[in-house]
């Protein structure tokens, strides 16, 4: 891991800078018993953070973790991951890389332990409808209603309020969905038609719209192939695949210097890829107010922003909620 324009200094001012940001590490920020959640950027300044320190260590972690510029960002929830980060032991900091395709990471030999403990997993097959059915649910499927005595509700909250707004116990969670705002996330996957070895595996930007880099021939083997991503990518929504993929092109060259002639781009914008983290944020709860009935899913209540951390974590609420005794009403 590396910032490729801090790399770029000549090396006291480097090593000023390193040992600024480490000197504020440890002693991470936090909010007064008296204030409530503001944004970043007010607890930056309430903090004098040097602009050294923001550029290189606090915006670039918030963008990173909440997917909201600082401006917008949860003050508390960035608060809360510097506390189980910078603010825990040595292995929470510790940066994991994925050799394999996510899918054979972990949903893959999850679905093969759903099948071999006796469940089914059917893919490919869209829920259409929920409704309550005195104490089951019907659960719509290519036109046929199933009948369940419990439900966990994992779909991404844009399509949720949809499937809930027929249960009137779920009224006001369904506003709470609605009200949710998204931030975009945009990757830029430049094939070049040779190695392109970068400095680091996963190499940080500035001065760029992409703010990582990730060099795939030496995390999984993909000779060639570089990743670019930009979070909280809102300004690039609606810019062609192809202009922005030769910007992204030409920040490369100007910090690598020559590479290798570009094979193909493609450009994967996701315009809902989490929701918009800023203070106080109303995220539903996982136990809904109607009996037997969760949430699951990122956006969901959590001490943390919409990540995989957030979505396990309410994964495991509704799978124990599942186990205890069926509540009525």
């Amino acid at each position: 891991l590396g910032d490729q324009d801090l790399r770029s200094r000549p090396f006291a001012e480097r090593r000023r800078q390193l040992e600024t940001i480490l000197a504020h590490a440890e002693h991470p920020l936090h909010l007064t018993p008296t204030t409530t959640d503001t944004t970043v950027a007010h607890l930056l300044e309430e903090y004098t953070q040097p602009v050294v320190l923001k550029e290189y260590l606090w915006n670039p972690l918030c963008i990173a973790a909440l997917n909201t510029p600082v401006e917008r960002a949860s003050a508390q929830v960035f608060l809360n991951v510097l506390r189980d980060s910078l603010g825990a032991g040595r292995a929470a900091s510790d940066m994991l890389l994925a050799r394999s395709d996510l899918s054979a990471l972990f949903p893959e030999p999850a679905a093969a332990h759903v099948r071999k403990h006796g469940g089914s997993i059917e893919l490919n097959t869209a829920v259409e409808h929920i409704a309550q059915d005195g104490n089951q649910f019907a659960v719509q499927v290519r036109a046929q209603a199933r009948r369940f005595d419990q439900v966990i509700c994992a779909v991404a909250p844009h399509r949720a309020a949809a499937l809930l707004a027929d249960i009137p116990a779920l009224a006001a969670t369904c506003a709470q969905i609605d009200a949710l705002k998204y931030e975009p996330i945009h990757t830029i996957w430049l094939q070049f038609s040779d190695r392109v070895k970068l400095p680091a595996p996963m190499i940080g930007l500035t001065g760029s719209p992409a703010q990582w880099l990730f060099d795939r021939e030496q995390i999984c083997g993909q000779r060639g192939l570089i990743g670019a991503v930009i979070s909280a990518s809102d300004a690039h929504i609606g810019e062609t695949q192809d202009l922005l993929a030769q910007r992204i092109l030409a920040d490369l060259q100007q910090q690598f210097g020559p590479l290798p002639r570009l094979a193909w781009h493609r450009v994967i914008a996701e315009k809902r890829a989490t929701l918009s983290c800023t203070p106080d944020v109303a995220r539903p709860a996982q136990i809904t107010a109607c009996a037997n009935f969760y949430l699951a899913g990122d956006y969901t209540a959590s001490d943390y922003p919409a990540t995989l951390e957030s979505a396990v974590r309410s994964g495991l609420i509704c799978a124990d909620a599942c186990t205890q005794p069926a509540r009525t009403g």
